[in-house]
């Protein structure tokens, strides 16, 4: 199967199949019974001449692409057939630069395939191509066929049909309804000129020059301008990533909020960081929406005020200190304690038997005393060194940060990486045996993954237990675009281990002081209705204070337009019974092409 490309211009790129391509100039047409795009293309999703040899097809040339590994070109077929549900454009991969521009009439001879973005085994669909061509300039300079608009009346409501149980799920051998799915609309448009007008950015920009937008400015709409995504049977039809076709430096640099006024238009592809990609030769104009990093209420005097924030691989080499710091004295308001995720040891991902954090660590506490934050003081395990996933070498783990003056930390002795924490009972109050310590570090739920880290503070005389939590990663998981439907979460498996694993210390905690202030927070890496939310709260010993939040309002990530639950503050029974917690997911990063990491903070405050 002839190899295609991928979407990130210096990412992950594919090793592109030779091609051998010719170029002719002719002064008189085609024969007229050639095949056509449509015959090729077909009412599926793949194609009915898959590894056939095509002769003579016709086409304009609607985009060039001359970068990465996936050069060639999109062309589409001025003679469209009455079916909705076969593309009239098609790419044709021709390995070196293309020698044919826009407007180009041309004839085609070459072999047809389907490729797979991201390899067969991602669950990806497949983009139908024609590779190995001979290609023919017929004419020059014609007009480009009009671009399809997709918009909020075109895309259907429902995402995706079920995939067909006969082929283990997989879509790809049903008949196309555009009227009915988005995704069967969305494929009978591949390869086409299409466009989209006044579309709102629901993903900000990034450095591959790209970012999502929607064509459904209503559909699940959060208060700051993207797109919630709320269940997995609600995947927001009217996302769609815009890709540029033309110089990185024309690409805009987007919020979410902010509007491509106007039209933007080009070809539509299929990639695996995203699925469905309008490749845009001409971009709308980018009309700022003024989105500003929240900022959250400072915690009253008898309030204890606890943030979880993912500070995304940090480490002594990073430039991110100053703005890490600012965030957390500023938007944060200095919480009197906040768990860090993905603290990386003192020389990040150099693999040379490093564990030790306190650099980086130290590093973080110096900026946020010098922003005029408190002088934090700090606990953490150091792990085994690669044990605990993340980027080979940087051995990342969850750390403790406290402000000594609002609140202390009881310390006992004996925690370290391999050592479980235990519960006991003194005086009618439950203790823990080793403070801090790790929760069931040799469970094979943590394998190649985070534990727990669990301590034991004190506010005004009350004990609260916190717990730290880094879950396994979605890696691995089959896209909601897949071929497969509905996709496949393998990860998600040892994340259930893991919320049964922090569930079941959380009872041995409430079982020796039902009345226990417990706190189970940090990077869940799943969403507040998933099976592992309802793990963790098991037994209604956790519940995941997101949701007192307006479903407008819960996410603490963008995804692929989707903005999304990742980072979660579950509370025992008696913090959620008082009635008197307030929760906030204060949105300062996954929002904005700036963004220092991709995760927002979180902070719950409550009286013990």
């Amino acid at each position: 199967m002839p190899s295609k490309r991928t979407a990130r211009i210096g990412a992950l790129t594919v090793a592109a199949l030779c091609s051998t391509v010719s170029t002719v100039a002719l002064t008189s047409p085609a024969a007229a019974d050639t095949i056509r795009i449509h015959d090729i293309q077909g009412t599926t999703r793949t194609s009915p001449l898959v590894g056939r040899q095509v002769t003579g097809v016709e086409g304009i040339v609607t985009g060039v692409r001359t970068y990465g590994s996936s050069r060639g070109f999109w062309m589409q077929d001025t003679r469209a057939d009455d079916s909705p549900a076969t593309s009239e454009g098609i790419f044709v991969f021709t390995s070196s630069t293309p020698k044919v521009s826009v407007g180009d009439a041309v004839t085609v001879s070459g072999t047809v395939g389907e490729f797979v973005p991201g390899g067969t085994s991602s669950g990806n669909q497949s983009v139908t191509q024609l590779s190995r061509p001979t290609v023919t300039v017929v004419s020059s300079g014609n007009d480009v066929p009009a671009a399809t608009v997709i918009d909020a009346a075109s895309v259907p409501k429902a995402y995706t049909p079920a995939g067909d149980t006969a082929a283990n799920g997989s879509v790809n051998g049903l008949t196309l309804d555009p009227a009915a799915y988005a995704l069967d609309y969305y494929e009978s448009l591949e390869g086409m000129n299409v466009q989209v007008s006044d579309a709102r950015v629901v993903t900000a920009s990034n450095s591959f020059t790209e970012l999502w937008v929607t064509v459904k400015p209503r559909e699940n709409a959060s208060k700051r301008g993207g797109t919630v995504y709320g269940s997995y049977t609600s995947q927001n039809t009217g996302r769609l990533k815009i890709q540029s076709l033309g110089s990185a430096a024309d690409f805009p640099t987007a919020d979410v909020g902010d509007v491509l006024k106007g039209a933007t238009a080009g070809p539509l592809d299929y990639n695996q960081f995203g699925g469905y990609t309008l490749v845009a030769d001409k971009l709308g104009t980018l009309e700022q929406g003024g989105l500003e990093r929240e900022t959250t209420r400072k915690q009253a005097r008898g309030e204890l005020a606890v943030a979880t924030y993912n500070v995304e691989n940090l480490d002594p080499s990073d430039t991110t200190f100053a703005a890490h710091a600012a965030a957390i004295v500023n938007h944060l308001r200095s919480p009197d304690i906040v768990a860090l995720e993905e603290i990386q040891d003192n020389n990040g991902a150099t693999n040379d038997g490093t564990v030790a954090a306190d650099q980086t660590v130290g590093k973080l506490i110096d900026a946020i005393a010098a922003a005029g934050g408190p002088t934090y003081d700090w606990r953490s395990i150091d792990p085994v060194d690669l044990a605990d996933g993340g980027q080979p070498g940087g051995n990342i783990r969850q750390v403790f940060l406290f402000n000594p003056e609002r609140v202390s930390f009881t310390d006992r002795a004996g925690g370290d990486a391999t050592t479980a924490a235990g519960v006991t009972k003194a005086y009618g109050k439950a203790r823990l045996t080793v403070s801090p310590g790790r929760v069931d570090p040799a469970n094979a739920a943590w394998t190649d993954s985070r534990k727990p880290l669990v301590g034991e503070f004190s506010f005004r005389g009350e004990s609260v237990f916190v717990i730290a939590n880094h879950f396994a990663s979605k890696g691995g998981d089959q896209a909601l675009h897949s071929q497969f439907q509905p996709p496949a979460r393998s990860s998600e498996a040892q994340r259930h281990l893991q919320a049964t694993a922090v569930n079941t210390f959380v009872k041995e905690i409430l079982a020796k002081q039902r009345n226990a202030n417990v706190i189970a927070l940090g990077d869940i890496n799943d969403f507040e209705f998933s099976d592992t939310a309802k793990l963790l709260e098991d037994g209604g010993v956790l519940w995941s204070a997101v949701k007192s939040l307006p479903k407008s309002e819960r996410y603490s990530y963008v995804y692929q337009g989707n903005a999304q639950v990742l980072d979660q503050i579950l509370v025992s029974p008696s913090i959620r019974r008082s009635c008197a917690f307030t929760y906030d997911s204060v949105h300062i990063n996954a929002e904005f092409h700036d963004q220092i990491s991709d995760h927002d903070p979180s902070v719950l405050r409550f009286r013990p």
